[in-house]
């Protein structure tokens, strides 16, 4: 079975109805060879998919109507599965922007917002919703339905010709796909008509369903089967946003998605809010003027009931879908956290996962081969030994996303933490290295907005960041998995931001640079939160603190004549708020070092570094 399946005759002929199309005589089945189905001739012509709509209600209402609210979902399948009543399994994807999204550019926060203090009020903005029936949207169609699967799309709540109310993460996001499998499993029916009775059943579906996605589209995977729904086999969230508060808070601070400043929860729901305009009032009401604004707390940062609500870690329990995740190192959107924190507790919990990183940013599925094997295995049943696989598939520096090099797991097992101690040489660049100084001293730096991470990592001196290298590397040093920096400091005012990079140098001005050339990883937090998430402490004047925090998960190879440089500094011009300039922190060196996870531990460092 491992080299060449062919689905067997008998089990086509339980499948087959005597009523065939008189031009449809040729019984279809799938193709499985190499542990991967193929595509069936049959299958390619887009002329013979059937396509159609239809409504499946669901156990909420959130848009205040009185009645469950209903979702829209198309289908999209071979006309084998009318003509020759072939049963097939579903790929299935979910979305909010299929029916479009806000255009105005002006519904952004203002960053540049006194730390500690109210926000101003922001602009809100009505979606012009587009799209025609029967089509929700054409993504995958061509790479599933001639595999021999049938690709099923459906507008999450509140979107399109979905009824309800977005949530932005809220249960019923998860709900509603789950009402969209039962139905693809027989166990509810669906609706011709977004109000009607008449049903609709899903007689050409195995009952064997997998989801993929990107970014959105990929949290909707995870959070349907965070409800342990029956049927949902296999998920492949690509770049998914598995918390909330991960993507726009960070450690207590207020933090804005790379890439989108000014960005919070509520900015999304205006941005998605395609669905009926009637019921956008009550929706916008009960859901952004109310359960947002009074738990997304844009003043302190700090982590609570409502943004629990909307952390898919917290609901992972029930779970029972085989996990192939995949992200970018360099995703400062939708940051690879994300991705690790869900793949942890997955493995954990002992379900098949595997991970796939890749050195890009944001998007970049696993190679269509990877996805085929998870699907094959989980929808169509064959025993392809995929579960025998590495269980991580990184693409390393400057090979082609196609290739990925495996590895028995992330991190790195033969990665050991090495503990980096700090010299100081302000506001010139002070030293890095695994020996650490008696008596270190303090250093001070200025906050300053206006100058970007990279300018602070470029200059030779500077007032507003620290920064720390170590000697140039004699060899390669590979890093792999979460750095975690302790900083010890005292702040001039009550509140300030905490930024750390780490960066290797000297930075790569090219035009064609790749990111991976320059940024290693980054990390942010609020000196406030130092004892606890749920509760900031207004920091006295002058006084040290403690914070301890991890940067964002990476595995790369920092190649010979580099330096590695970790830097300090406040304000980022790219992710967080801008407070007036002038703000100080002194830095209290023998009470701050970093703990960076080498392949090798101590001994490769030194002999690359030392």
């Amino acid at each position: 079975m491992k080299n060449s399946i062919i689905f067997s005759f008998i089990f086509l002929m339980l499948l087959w109805s005597p009523a065939l199309d008189a031009q449809d005589k040729k019984i279809v089945a799938p193709i499985i060879e190499n542990g991967q189905a193929q595509i069936i001739p049959e299958f390619k012509k887009r002329g013979d998919w059937l396509r159609h709509d239809l409504w499946v209600e669901t156990t909420f209402d959130t848009d205040g109507d009185g009645k469950p609210d209903r979702m829209h979902v198309a289908v999209c399948r071979p006309k084998q599965t009318e003509t020759q009543g072939l049963k097939l399994p579903v790929i299935y994807i979910s979305s909010p922007y299929f029916a479009g999204v806000a255009t105005d550019k002006d519904i952004f926060w203002d960053v540049k917002h006194e730390l500690g203090q109210p926000p101003k009020e922001r602009k809100h903005t009505e979606v012009i919703r587009r799209g025609k029936r029967p089509i929700i949207s054409n993504s995958h169609i061509k790479t599933w339905v001639p595999r021999g699967y049938i690709v099923v799309h459906s507008s999450s709540p509140g979107t399109g010709l979905s009824q309800g109310a977005p949530t932005i993460g809220g249960e019923n996001e998860s709900l509603a796909p789950k009402a969209v499998i039962d139905w693809l499993c027989g166990r509810i029916p669906g609706y011709t008509s977004i109000d009607g009775d008449e049903k609709v059943e899903a007689y050409w579906s195995t009952g064997k369903v997998g989801m993929t996605g990107t970014s959105y589209n990929g949290t909707l995977p995870l959070a349907a089967a965070t409800t342990g729904v029956e049927g949902l086999e296999a998920i492949i969230p690509i770049a998914p946003n598995t918390s909330y508060y991960h993507y726009y808070r960070s450690n207590g601070l207020v933090r804005s998605p790379g890439g989108y400043q000014g960005e919070d929860i509520d900015v999304l729901y205006d941005f998605v809010h395609s669905g009926e305009e009637s019921r956008r009032p009550y929706n916008n009401k009960t859901v952004r003027d109310t359960e947002m604004k009074n738990g997304m707390d844009r003043v302190t940062g700090d982590y609570n009931d409502f943004w629990a609500g909307r952390d898919y870690l917290n609901q992972m329990e029930p779970m029972k879908a085989a996990l192939l995740m995949a992200h970018g190192f360099n995703d400062w959107n939708v940051m690879p956290e994300h991705s690790y924190r869900i793949y942890k507790a997955a493995k954990e919990k002992g379900l098949p996962c595997q991970i796939y990183y890749h050195q890009g940013g944001h998007g970049g599925p696993p190679p269509i081969e990877m996805m085929n094997r998870w699907f094959t295995r989980f929808l169509h049943g064959v025993e392809n030994d995929v579960e025998k696989d590495p269980k991580a598939w990184i693409v390393r520096e400057g090979d082609d996303k196609k290739f990925p090099t495996s590895y028995p797991d992330y991190p790195n097992p033969k990665a050991e933490e090495v503990t980096l101690y700090l010299k100081g040489k302000a506001p010139a660049q002070g030293s890095l290295k695994t020996k650490k100084r008696k008596r270190p001293g303090k250093e001070t730096l200025i906050d300053d907005y206006s100058f970007s991470g990279k300018d602070l990592s470029n200059l030779e001196k500077s007032n507003h960041r620290l920064i720390y290298v170590t000697p140039k590397l004699k060899k390669d040093i590979h890093i792999s998995g979460e750095p975690e920096v302790t900083i010890t400091l005292a702040s001039s005012k009550p509140a300030a931001n905490l930024s750390v990079w780490m960066v290797s140098l000297p930075w790569n001005d090219k035009r064609k640079a790749e990111i991976t050339e320059n940024i290693i990883t980054r990390g942010w937090a609020d000196p406030q939160n130092h004892q606890s998430l749920r509760e900031s402490e207004p920091l006295v004047p002058g006084e040290f603190y403690t914070i301890t925090f991890k940067l964002m998960p990476d595995d790369q190879i920092i190649p010979k004549g580099q330096k590695i440089g970790l830097m300090i500094f406040s304000s980022d011009q790219d992710f967080t708020l801008w407070p007036q300039p002038g703000t100080e922190l002194t830095i209290d060196l023998d009470g701050t070092f970093l703990k960076l996870p080498i392949v090798g531990g101590e001994a490769a460092f030194k002999k690359a570094a030392e």
